[in-house]
């Protein structure tokens, strides 16, 4: 199932396809070389400093099953329900100080969602589907998978090859079929002042 964004003006194809579903293919593996394309396009973000703060834990159920466990086993019930049939978890991680120096680095977040971005997109571009989850136990991460106090953990990532909506059940569904929608442009982008629409005209 295609879900394009309707847009003001043209986009980048992969931006207009890019969204996040529920439904994933159970069956199929990710390939190797497309899970690297992913990864480099990650790479390749924009960063303060070029400090490159990202880092990604991935557990592929396809060559590790014990990992993509562990990985499963920190999200909540809810995302628990849906990501049973994603083939690859992913956790992004963000260094809360700068490796030049060990200062704070107060734009790791910003850097790291970046770098998740480019992934996501790269996914599309790839013909696979990303959905980026909050739902999961932080502080559990650390513990489970030796992360170091310094790095936060930012999202959980499933990527795979995209379901049938109706593998999923109740709102799932309705979520998954419901047309995508976004605020006027004129409530999020300001001309000069907070809170004066920006026109294109």
């Amino acid at each position: 199932m295609n879900k394009p964004a309707v847009t003001s003006v043209p986009v980048l194809p992969e931006i207009a396809a890019r969204w996040s579903p529920r439904a994933y293919d159970p069956a199929r593996k990710v390939e190797p070389e497309k899970l690297a394309a992913l990864f480099e396009a990650a790479r390749w973000a924009p960063s303060c400093w070029g400090d490159e703060p990202w880092r990604y834990i991935v557990c592929d159920r396809g060559r590790d099953e014990g990992a993509w466990q562990r990985a499963f086993g920190v999200l909540d019930k809810g995302n628990q329900a849906w990501c049973k049939d994603v083939p690859v978890l992913l956790i992004s991680l963000a260094d809360t100080l700068f490796s030049r120096n060990d200062k704070p680095n107060r734009w790791g977040g910003h850097d790291t969602g970046a770098a998740s971005e480019n992934l996501c997109l790269e996914a599309v571009h790839q013909g696979l589907v990303a959905h980026q989850m909050a739902g999961f136990d932080k502080e559990a991460v650390h513990a489970v998978f030796q992360v170091p106090e310094r790095f936060v953990p930012m999202a959980m990532i499933a990527v795979g090859y995209q379901g049938r909506a109706e593998q999923l059940e109740g709102s799932r569904y309705e979520d998954e079929i419901a047309p995508r929608t976004r605020r006027p442009l004129d409530e999020t982008m300001f001309a000069g002042r907070f809170g004066t629409p920006w026109k294109a005209r």
